[in-house]
């Protein structure tokens, strides 16, 4: 009787993690970020990554590459749309755990490169963002909806 009552509590704990959304991923080592084809995996200190209501998924080097592929979707993912998107994470610099990104804070133009050079660094929460811009040299600390490509064009042309 207590394996059913276990088994049934797994089966709704997973029936409820997936109303949220998708749960996070590891990578593989076949694993290819779509926009600049690194290997994904060798960077698990930024990695990023978007996963489909299909249960597709694609993973990214960085924040960066993963907003520049989500705010492109018709240039890198032909016939995708936002709707068909289930969950997005990123790797939030202090834990370097997966967290969602469309909750996380981001600070831009800090002293901290990921593997692409200037990068979008990933919080869970705003008080650890702010402390990290300003011991970082960080320029601006922004929400998911706040990022636009634009930015992420920029951030490339950083020096």
């Amino acid at each position: 009787m207590k394996y059913v009552v276990v088994c049934l509590f797994l089966a709704f704990a997973v029936a409820i993690g997936r109303a949220d959304g998708a749960e996070p991923i590891q990578p593989t080592a076949e694993d290819k970020c779509p926009v600049c084809g690194m290997f994904t995996a060798r960077y698990s200190n930024f990695v990023a990554e978007i996963i489909f209501k299909d249960d597709s998924y694609v993973t990214f080097d960085g924040p960066k590459d993963m907003f520049k592929y989500y705010l492109n979707l018709e240039t890198f993912a032909k016939g995708r749309t936002k709707t068909e998107v289930d969950s997005i994470y990123v790797t939030e610099y202090y834990g370097l755990v997966l967290i969602d990104a469309r909750q996380a804070y981001f600070v831009t133009g800090s002293d901290v490169h990921g593997p692409m050079g200037h990068e979008l660094i990933a919080f869970s929460n705003r008080e650890d963002a702010e402390v990290f811009k300003k011991d970082h040299r960080g320029t601006a600390l922004l929400e998911f909806g706040e990022v636009t490509a634009a930015l992420i064009t920029s951030l490339g042309r950083m020096r």
